[in-house]
């Protein structure tokens, strides 16, 4: 079996962190997103990975490839075309069962256990709001449609970010079609159209229900995963001079910290540095410098540095907030 992982996308709605990294690199809790993903992939004891790539491509190339033991291989999307036509990318030249995972999303589930079935599975959770997600109607047990982000729907059943197919030259040969007679959902091609092509030629897709799916499209979603993430996440229970922790928390060994109260809610990358700093439920990446500084609620990027200021921030890689 092989994860096929669409990782190619810009992340404008994550905007000023995405300016010089892509989204997928984001940091969550005490690693990248892709990193998160990457972990279970290992833990399910599929070993070979391919990754669609595109928006600083490299980078993903490089983390992937220093940090993971799997057996990547990486195909460039140079159009965004959709995650049909990334999908259809992937599916080139290999003849065995795919794992799809989103780039952007971390999943509560076992994967062993999920690709331990011998049907088409997508992975399914229960939503309020149809309009941000590809949903899926139901007849006894089997997927009858699947509708990308409609305005109105009768259900509340939405794709959780991971199918399982067994066959993949059917689904490749139905993101072939939809691609030739420009069958497309929102000006893009989409998996979900490429799904229901199968469908229509009798092919049969199951669901199974998720526990927890984070997707981390967006700044709220990004933090809201960051929460989930770090309450589950084992405290280390380092101390630091004349600091207070809040626990859930994530300092990295590297971090340095004084005069401080760090948490709940705060991931701390390598290298950052928090003097007479308050902080709460926010993101602090690497060889960031906070001082005198009073946060909430915020994202702040690698070398980026807060002085003297106070509030909600979103700061990308090396900006500047300095108001002392």
């Amino acid at each position: 079996m092989r994860a096929i992982i669409p990782a190619a996308g810009v992340g404008e709605r994550l905007r000023p962190l995405t300016l010089t990294k892509p989204k997928v690199l984001l940091p969550v809790a005490d690693k990248p997103i892709l990193g998160h993903i990457y972990d279970r992939i290992i833990l399910s004891g599929i070993r070979d990975a391919t990754v669609i790539v595109g928006y600083k491509s490299q980078q993903v190339i490089d983390y992937s490839k220093s940090n993971f033991d799997l057996n990547f291989r990486f195909i460039h999307q140079t159009e965004r075309r959709g995650l049909g036509h990334a999908v259809g990318l992937g599916l080139e030249n290999i003849d065995e069962p795919v794992l799809i995972l989103l780039g952007d999303t971390i999943l509560d589930l076992n994967f062993s256990e999920f690709t331990k079935s011998r049907e088409n599975v997508i992975g399914v959770m229960k939503v309020d709001d149809p309009r941000r997600f590809g949903m899926v109607e139901l007849k006894d047990g089997w997927i009858t449609r699947l509708v990308e982000k409609p305005k109105k729907f009768d259900g509340d059943l939405a794709i959780a970010g991971i199918y399982l197919i067994q066959n993949q030259s059917k689904l490749k040969s139905a993101v072939d079609q939809i691609i030739a007679e420009n069958i497309t959902t929102k000006g893009e091609f989409q998996l979900t159209d490429a799904l229901q092509m199968m469908l229509s030629r009798g092919e049969k897709i199951k669901t199974e229900m998720i526990a927890a799916c984070h997707d981390c499209g967006t700044r709220e979603t990004l933090l809201k995963a960051n929460r989930i993430l770090l309450a589950n996440l084992k405290q280390n229970g380092r101390q630091y001079p004349d600091t207070t922790i809040i626990p859930p928390v994530y300092i990295h060994p590297d971090a340095i910290i004084r005069e401080s109260t760090i948490g709940p809610y705060v991931s701390i990358g390598a290298g950052a540095e928090l003097t007479r700093t308050v902080v709460t439920d926010s993101i602090v990446s690497e060889k960031a410098i906070l001082q005198d500084a009073i946060l909430n609620n915020s994202l702040i990027g690698a070398n980026a540095e807060v002085k003297g200021a106070s509030g909600v921030f979103d700061l990308g890689d090396f900006s500047r907030q300095n108001l002392s």
